[in-house]
């Protein structure tokens, strides 16, 4: 059976323990604590290591979920967990514009350590102070449509938006396979040789329809 492993990311309070208990099927290991700082403000428990769950699709994978924490002060687990990841979302709460420099730090923190698929995950949409997704992508560093990773409205607390979310990470992973495919041999015509792309940490291919089970 292969194994992939997806690591959820994001700000305090954007709803990633969440995240990962809705989608797991198996009984969520979790590391929360009584938060002492600044976090008490948002939520009275925070997570200080990681979340963990899985979910099989079909007969021939397993998906495993780590939710990381979201203070800057734990990233020595955000090293830990991102480098053994396939791919992650980062999940940024619309209505916190105090929290964008805090995603877009996490972002960077991410990409410096490994290049894999990625997506933002909008969640908090329906209350109050939600910014739109252009201003919430400007804020976070993508000024426009070049290399701007997807980025989807979901609702932690709903399994059929979680697997939605999971469903455009597929796509777009399957699109940036097939994109290194094709420079890897643009770069052998006329006998001129580029960098080979990034191998995947994996042979698995995200299937076609195994999402639509288990929901």
């Amino acid at each position: 059976m292969e194994t992939m492993r997806l690591v959820v990311t994001g700000t305090v309070g954007a709803g990633k323990s969440t995240f990962v208990r809705t989608f797991s099927q198996t009984t969520v290991i979790d590391t929360e604590r009584k938060a002492t700082d600044n976090t008490s403000l948002i939520k009275k428990r925070t997570t200080v290591a990681f979340d963990f769950g899985t979910r099989l699709l079909g007969r021939e994978m397993e998906l495993q979920v780590y939710g990381t924490p979201g203070q800057s002060r734990f990233d020595f687990m955000w090293d830990l967990l991102i480098r053994r990841a396939h791919a992650y979302i980062l999940l940024v709460a619309a209505n916190r514009s105090s929290s964008f420099n805090d995603a877009r730090e996490i972002i960077s923190f991410m990409n410096s350590r490994v290049q894999i698929p990625m997506m933002i995950g909008l969640t908090c949409m329906d209350l109050p102070g939600a910014l739109g997704q252009e201003h919430i992508a400007f804020a976070l560093g993508f000024m426009n449509d070049k290399n701007r990773p997807p980025i989807v409205t979901v609702n932690p607390n709903e399994k059929t938006s979680v697997f939605e979310a999971l469903m455009v990470l597929m796509a777009h992973q399957l699109l940036q396979s097939s994109k290194s495919k094709g420079n890897a041999a643009l770069g052998n015509v006329g006998g001129s040789r580029q960098a080979e792309p990034l191998k995947s940490r994996t042979k698995y291919q995200w299937p076609k329809q195994q999402f639509s089970s288990g929901l």
